[in-house]
């Protein structure tokens, strides 16, 4: 009896206080992690270099290829901190934001600001989101130095809580002198991905990229969306999008800024449109938050994952819930179950969106060409990738297909960037190993000992003539398991 194949879309969970000991990486890896994020918003580079050695050591033990994301903090506008670390503020209050009142000094009147670009950034009439949209403000008043609001809508407001304007503007730089600082370090942690925040233009991708270069680092870099100034202009967004190597649809600021009835029409925009573009694509924020402190989701955030899945996400991300949450194991398993769930429906399993477009390489078609065929072939069992670059099960992945890719490669850091794509299993299997001529039973040896593959199966296999040679593959066979 073979195994069950693992789920198609991958989990992406946030490390924090309840999940960075081993022992929980560990158990979260076993409930199906496939990529742990590092939020350098909290902590140093040093105590993400000692996760990062955990992490790298238990997906050992598990023997499972396991990516690392790293995400940087951006430029996160906040207000200062209060006296009592919060206050109580009611509508129709008089709320002032005001850069002379200096940290720990803010009380139900006003508070300070760590950027003083927004007194030249907003204007009377705005209206302003802090806390994530808990706390609404309108703009009555603006000096070189103040800003003077009404509660709109009031509660409970906490130090150093963001800032928003309803329907986006409020820009500053996507690197901060912070991210800066964390890049020139990045080398401790080694991460197979890299996360820019508040994205405004590729040029915050370019500067990314060649930031890493000169630290010899070579990550895939994801760009976050969450601007609407992004979302509101195609040629903006596809740049973005084609500097980078995924995105990531950060829910949180993005739904702020756009408000939450139009952000489901843009979340599934984007996964289309990055599938669209051949690069990956993670939904993120708040999918389980009930779970920070209860064993079960909601049904509500069930259909939220499953969603995700139909709409053709790459993959799924929790953030607090296994942070700081009570739950981080039963978390990782609900939300795998979801996605299970999802890709049980015929939907996932099937692309039409590609039909009418011609390819660009020899590369490209036999990728398409395979997920094609093994779509329509019953007796194939899955999509074996002799793969250097890691590009061609990329590309098969844009295509949806109930079938498992094995990514077999013996470059571990393609087999790590690999572990986002959707529905791709990546395998070390050094074809180098083998004479030219043995190469494909040995692959079939390989997958039928992990027991990926059974007796009388067939296999689709797709290589390069010349092996060893990066975006080579110009080859496709259908062979019988024997």
């Amino acid at each position: 009896m073979i195994p069950k194949i693992n789920r198609r879309t991958k989990i992406v969970a946030t490390i924090g206080p309840a999940s960075e000991s081993a022992d929980m990486i560990a158990r979260l890896i076993g409930a199906g992690v496939n990529v742990f994020r590092l939020n350098f918003s909290h902590g140093t580079t040093e105590q993400h270099a000692r996760v990062a050695r955990r992490i790298r050591k238990q997906a050992a033990i598990a023997n499972r290829y396991v990516g690392i994301l790293a995400d940087l903090q951006g430029p996160k506008i906040r207000i200062g901190s209060f006296r009592q670390d919060f206050v109580e503020i009611a509508n129709g209050d008089r709320f002032r934001l005001d850069l002379a009142i200096g940290e720990g000094e803010g009380d139900t009147r006003g508070v300070g600001l760590d950027y003083p670009a927004l007194c030249s950034s907003v204007f009377r009439g705005d209206t302003l989101l802090l806390d994530d949209g808990r706390i609404r403000l309108r703009v009555d008043d603006v000096d070189v130095a103040a800003v003077d609001c009404t509660v709109l809508i009031g509660g409970k407001l906490g130090s150093r809580k963001g800032i928003n304007r309803l329907g986006g503007g409020l820009a500053a730089p996507a690197l901060t002198s912070k991210d800066l600082t964390d890049i020139s370090s990045l080398a401790e942690v080694n991460p197979d991905f890299v996360a820019v925040s508040f994205v405004s233009s590729a040029a915050d991708i370019f500067q990314t990229r060649e930031l890493l270069a000169k630290h010899r680092l070579n990550p895939s870099i994801i760009a976050k969306i969450e601007r609407a100034e992004v979302v509101a202009d195609d040629d903006t967004l596809n740049n973005i999008i084609t500097a980078s190597d995924g995105v990531m649809v950060a829910r949180g600021d993005l739904g702020v800024e756009v408000g939450d009835a139009q952000l489901i029409g843009i979340q599934k925009e984007l996964i289309s449109r990055a599938r669209k573009m051949d690069r990956v694509v993670i939904t993120a924020t708040q999918m389980m938050e009930s779970m920070i402190s209860n064993s079960m989701p909601t049904r509500a955030e069930v259909f939220d994952v499953a969603n995700a899945v139909l709409d053709g996400t790459d993959a799924v991300m929790l953030s607090a819930e296994t942070a700081v949450g009570k739950y981080p194991v039963e978390v990782v398993v609900a939300m795998a179950d979801a996605a299970l769930g999802a890709e049980r429906q015929a939907i996932t399993r099937t692309s039409r969106y590609r039909l009418d477009r011609k390819f660009a390489n020899a590369q490209e078609t036999i990728a398409m060409a395979a997920i094609y065929a093994a779509n329509h072939y019953a007796n194939v069992r899955g999509i074996a990738c002799l793969t250097e670059s890691g590009t061609t099960p990329l590309l098969m992945s844009r295509l949806s297909s109930g079938l498992p890719i094995f990514a077999l490669s013996h470059h571990s850091q393609t087999l790590q960037k690999l572990c986002l794509c959707r529905g791709v299993i990546p395998l070390f299997f050094d074809a180098t190993a083998f004479d030219h001529d043995s190469v494909e039973a040995r692959a079939i040896e390989f997958l039928l000992d992990g027991r990926y593959l059974q007796k009388d199966d067939s296999i689709l296999l797709t290589k390069g003539e010349v092996m060893g040679r990066a975006g080579s593959t110009n080859i496709m066979k259908i062979l019988p398991v024997i």
